[in-house]
């Protein structure tokens, strides 16, 4: 077999994986297939493949997790490989028997390999027979609440539930005693078999102050075996992975060799075949000793790290992608370990359509425009474009910024610059937060574990809590610019500010702020104003100015130019600088708002775009301050909606199965008093 059998592959997958698998496909010869669902009609995906193929609606049960659609579109292209990417397909046994069934090459390990790995009990029994150390706890198959229950007292407080079939984070809970302990379990299990259609758990010591890493191997099908290094993946939320690095700041090479070669042994003992991840947890407080926890049987979201560090017989860079083909097509590994090492530094970093301010919920919308950074050392994988839409079908992954240099601090730097000429307009990302947590001090001294962001959420999303004076003002010059005649010759009586004998008439711009309201007061045309900002009683008076080009807005107010970024639709003008994302809304078109004030306390809506799971809610239903009236699900991720008062049940807007939008009613209630 040679690689030339593969002159057409499909990519089973959506976004920047599949983005990033044509970019390989293409410079290798190859031509490349697309699927899309209904969501993903003029995706990037769809748009940069040689071709592409409609495989369904937009629930991903009905199209990328549909592998009969999916081989179908294979055969109707003359695809010989299907390359999954990661997630939806990329670890499912079944699917690669069946592209084996079908003669089509499945690029990735065995379904054999998959099996054994993708069941965690399964994976840590076998790896554990290698000789590879595992964390302490219980596995036995089947375990029910009770039993789970008694394994996690047994195995004493703090423990981890986690779901024997997935990862990701879904379906995981960190218990710290036992009051919480049936409530979890259940919520466990439910998130569990949503994601992943099997609610099998089980419960392992918690590690103090614990680090993820993780280890890249590759292995073909002639016994060869070797490992790329590691990363380091210890910055995560909510169990899911922020940024990444390699190597990690913390191993020594002694470390650094052992855990490598654990790697392999896990690797060797299912006859893996291709590119996977052994994942280990590290404590901080004892670097030397690690713990497998698991393998992914699949390509990494971070493996842009791993690539830009490895070095091949003094060469730097490695094409994962690539050689994941290689394999598939049954070519040996064209080098040896110790023909492999590393070679500078790189950091990821992963951008989310998610407001860290709201605990990471998902958030939506129309791209109005998107900028991404480019220059030495800076990569960017990335699956969304200008004119699409972000909504809550799919993760909420829209890029990756990596940065590599000579070493750690460069990498930092120079991923922390790239992140401040990134931007999406059109809807909210977590990038100003990343941007934080590169700063901080702890990661700038790679004391990092995986509590870190949570510890110290407050201080990483203080400056996305508030928005600053020079932004409204950017606003408000940007709309009286748009307002003023563009020709030379201009009638006074359409100049924005008005026409008066002596002075200029004040302009004013009135936008929506979270406590109420801004107001821009501007005399004057946008190249050559005085501006006043009305946010305390007493107001200054300052010379203000605005350009923009396509699209950028420079601003100048307070004798500091800006330069943003920029978009306005449906009387929300966009603003990004700095990695920072504003969405201002003038508040005339805000005022069926005007009346609400008074009963605002009693307003459940939903806190992201999102389904239904429980409504445990009906009108006439007295309820008391925090109890749990929705659990609303986006993105496999559950989100509690509790009554913000005590009160009555007046109104109920939305029911079980239902889909909600962000920030849409789902009941009102009304205080004890008003009834």
């Amino acid at each position: 077999m040679t690689m030339q059998r593969f002159d057409t592959v499909l990519v089973a997958n959506r976004g920047e994986i599949a983005v990033r698998v044509i970019r390989t496909l293409r410079r290798l010869g190859i031509r490349s297939v697309a699927v899309f669902s209904d969501a993903d009609r003029g995706a990037r995906h769809v748009v940069e493949a040689d071709t592409a193929v409609h495989i369904g609606p937009s629930p991903a049960t009905e199209s990328y997790l549909d592998g009969k659609r999916i081989l179908d579109a294979a055969r109707t292209t003359g695809a010989q490989a299907i390359h999954p990417g990661y997630g939806f397909l990329a670890e499912n046994a079944g699917f690669a028997e069946a592209c084996a069934q079908a003669g089509i090459a499945f690029i990735g390990p065995p379904a054999t390999a998959i099996e054994s790995m993708g069941d965690k009990i399964r994976a840590k029994r076998t790896v554990s027979a290698a000789g590879v150390p595992v964390v302490p706890g219980r596995d036995e198959l089947d375990m029910t609440d009770h039993d789970l229950r008694a394994a996690a007292i047994e195995i004493g407080f703090p423990v981890l539930l986690k779901p024997s079939a997935g990862g990701g984070g879904k379906g995981m809970r960190l218990i710290h005693d036992e009051s919480t302990l049936d409530d979890q379990i259940t919520s466990a299990r439910r998130e569990s078999r949503a994601a992943f259609g099997d609610d099998t758990l089980f419960v392992e010591r918690f590690v103090t102050r614990p680090r993820h890493i993780e280890v890249q191997v590759l292995a073909d099908a002639h016994g060869n075996v070797v490992h790329l290094g590691e990363r380091e993946c210890s910055l995560q939320r909510r169990h899911q992975k922020i940024v990444e690095e390699a190597p990690s700041p913390l191993l020594d090479a002694a470390t650094r060799a052992d855990i490598g070669a654990a790697a392999v042994d896990a690797a060797r003992s299912v006859g893996y075949v291709g590119a996977g991840t052994v994942e280990f947890i590290v404590s901080a407080d004892r670097p030397g000793e690690f713990f497998f926890m698991e393998m992914n049987t699949r390509l990494q979201v971070e493996h842009p790290v791993t690539e830009l560090v490895t070095s091949i017989a003094g060469e730097r860079g490695v094409d994962l992608v690539e050689q994941q083909v290689r394999v598939a097509a049954g070519e040996p590994l064209r080098w040896a370990q110790q023909d492999l090492a590393i070679d500078g530094h790189a950091v990821e970093a992963r951008v989310y359509a998610e407001d860290p301010t709201r605990n990471f919920l998902p958030t939506g919308g129309d791209v109005l425009a998107v900028h991404e950074p480019s220059g030495p050392g800076v990569r960017v994988d990335s699956g969304v474009r200008a004119g699409g839409r972000v909504g809550s079908d799919y993760d909420p992954m829209l890029a990756k910024v990596i940065a590599w240099a000579n070493d750690r601090g460069g990498a930092l730097r120079r991923l922390d610059a790239a992140l401040a000429e990134t931007a999406v307009l059109g809807l909210h990302t977590n990038v100003a937060f990343l941007r934080a947590l590169l700063r901080h001090d702890d990661v700038l001294a790679g004391r990092l574990d995986t509590g870190l962001v949570e510890r110290e959420l407050d201080s990483l999303i203080a400056e996305s809590n508030t928005t600053p004076e020079h932004v409204y003002v950017a606003a408000a010059l940007e709309r009286l610019l748009a307002a003023e005649p563009t020709d030379s010759v201009v009638d006074p009586w359409d100049v924005p500010g008005g026409w008066r004998l002596g002075e200029p008439a004040w302009s004013t711009w009135r936008f929506a702020r979270a406590d109420g309201e801004v107001r821009v007061n501007i005399r004057g045309r946008a190249h050559d104003a005085v501006v006043s900002v009305e946010t305390t009683p007493a107001t200054a008076v300052h010379r203000a100015s605005v350009e923009a080009h396509v699209d950028t807005l420079t601003a100048t107010y307070q004798g500091r130019t800006r330069r943003y970024r920029y978009a306005h639709v449906d009387g929300t003008t966009w603003l990004a600088a700095d990695g920072h994302t504003w969405a201002l809304a003038e508040l005339r078109l805000l005022a069926d708002r005007g009346g609400s004030s008074g009963r605002s306390d009693g307003v459940v809506t939903s806190p992201m775009p999102g389904t239904v799971l429980v409504a445990d809610v009906a009108p006439g239903q007295d309820v008391h301050s925090g109890q749990r009236l929705f659990v609303v699900e986006a993105m496999k991720m559950e989100h509690t909606v509790t009554a913000p008062i005590d009160g009555v049940v007046a109104e109920v807007h939305a029911r079980k199965g239902q889909s909600v939008g962000l920030d849409q009613p789902l009941a009102v209630l009304a205080a004890q008093e008003e009834v």
